[in-house]
């Protein structure tokens, strides 16, 4: 861009159009201030045909002007009014054709939200890390549930939704109702409430999971279900939960403990029910394949009846022929038991003729055995007088060394008090006592002295 000409300029310098200098402003504006949240009230709130939002967005010490196109404004969650205190956020800009000053913007909300958005991430960091919604403590949700658990508000459209989806994809199923407030200040500890005591009574009543759901809304509609009493009473049931709360751009702290999270209450039945639709879809093919497979059935059975028939006989016709076989069989093993007796001869035949063969000659081993004893009854008569003679030469000798012989010859034994044999006077003093055993008895004495 040209330099703007001043009063020091020369005359002969060049004039910036307007355009570009209004550009050149909007770039510098939009660089230099990034998205942001702007807060204030709405004010000369137009809607135009093409679906595009205008206002003005003011306070007790400014305004802004602020457009907000179709594509961002049909996404908003609620009906801007006159008046609405809000949050904006948007980027700077300048409209040129006029050089207005503007906001565009992106995402609208009430205001506070901002607030309770910064309340939900720290709660949400918070349960998270007590892992309170890690997927490992997700529990399996029933494939062919008999009874569901809803709890809701009576009053409230996701009930019905609920309702008649089930009716339309699982009519026998079953459900029961525990109402509770989906909104409001106290909405949060009733709806856990009711959750618990639909987990305590779910052994009575058969309930095998349980839908928590309400229809979409502002964040601070939705708040009953960031309650922390609500995320810790859906870990602590017994049953698996279904979140099905708001729209699909809603997201509350229900939706990430529950064991299965549905965009809407409608999804939540769908999801509860996919099993039964599934089957009642099948229940027609399977019908259609009973009845091919009955038919099947009932026609091979038929042939085998046929088949059955023309084997059939008349009894007289199957007793002759039995009494046929019977006398062929008889015969058979009249002929079998000549046989084996006829073999069973001859091989006994060859067996003694093996005998006869096979059997020693006696009488010559009888009259050497007879030699034999003969000759035994020498021998053992002979070593026995040897034995004898041996004997008393033994005898004798021992006999020699008889101590009692030794006596006989008038030697005798002396010891002393302790029965002790003596055989030295050195070891005998005057006065001791001493004992004589003799050829005939014992006889007492007492040394008076002793010599070498």
């Amino acid at each position: 861009m040209q330099d703007i000409p001043d009063s020091r300029s020369s005359v002969s310098a060049v004039a910036t159009p307007v355009s570009d200098f209004v550009r050149h402003i909007r770039r510098h504006l939009e660089s230099g201030f990034p998205l942001g949240w702007v807060s204030g009230e709405v004010s000369n709130l137009v809607r135009a045909g093409s679906g595009h939002l205008y206002f003005t967005l003011k306070d007790g010490g400014g305004q802004l002007r602020c457009a907000m196109w179709r594509n961002k404004a049909q996404l908003l969650a609620f009906q801007l009014t006159e008046g609405m205190q809000i949050e904006v956020r948007a980027q700077v800009t300048v409209y040129e054709p006029r050089g207005d000053l503007q906001l565009s913007v992106e995402n609208i909300r009430r205001a506070g939200q901002g607030n309770l958005f910064e309340a939900f991430m720290r709660l949400k960091a918070r349960l998270e890390v007590e892992g309170l919604f890690a997927s490992e403590h997700k529990r399996t949700l029933p494939h062919l549930p008999h009874r569901v658990g809803l709890v809701t508000s009576p009053a409230a459209a996701a009930l019905r939704d609920v309702l008649i989806t089930l009716q339309r994809r699982a009519p026998g199923l079953d459900v029961i109702l525990y109402p509770t407030p989906v909104q409001g200040e106290a909405a949060g500890e009733q709806i856990a409430q009711a959750i618990l005591a639909a987990s305590a009574r779910c052994a009575f009543d058969g309930t095998e999971v349980l839908i928590v759901c309400r229809g979409g809304g502002s964040m601070e509609d939705l708040w009953a279900f960031n309650h922390e009493a609500v995320v810790r009473a859906i870990r602590a049931s017994t049953i698996p939960v279904i979140s099905g709360v708001g729209h699909e751009t809603d997201t509350t702290l229900a939706d990430f403990a529950a064991d299965a999270r549905a965009a809407t209450p409608t999804a939540a039945a769908e999801l509860v029910s996919a099993g039964l639709f599934e089957l009642r879809q099948r229940l027609p093919l399977l019908a259609r394949d009973l009845a091919r497979a009955t038919t099947r059935h009932v026609e091979q059975q038929v042939q085998k009846l046929d088949m059955l028939e023309r084997r059939l006989v008349h009894p007289r016709e199957r007793l002759t022929r039995h009494g046929t076989m019977l006398d062929q069989l008889a015969m058979r093993l009249h002929h079998a038991a000549l046989r084996t007796h006829d073999g069973a001869r001859r091989q006994l035949h060859a067996l003694q003729t093996r005998l006869e063969r096979r059997t020693p000659a006696v009488l010559p081993h009888q009259f050497a055995l007879d030699a034999l004893g003969v000759r035994l009854h020498a021998a053992l008569q002979q070593g026995q007088a040897k034995r004898t003679d041996k004997l008393c030469m033994l005898e004798s000798s021992l006999s020699h060394l008889n101590p009692q012989a030794v006596l006989q010859r008038g030697y005798a034994i002396v010891q002393d008090e302790a029965g002790k044999l003596v055989r030295d006077a050195a070891a005998l003093t005057v006065g001791d006592k001493l004992e004589l055993v003799l050829a005939a008895g014992r006889a007492a004495a007492e040394v008076r002295g002793t010599s070498d």
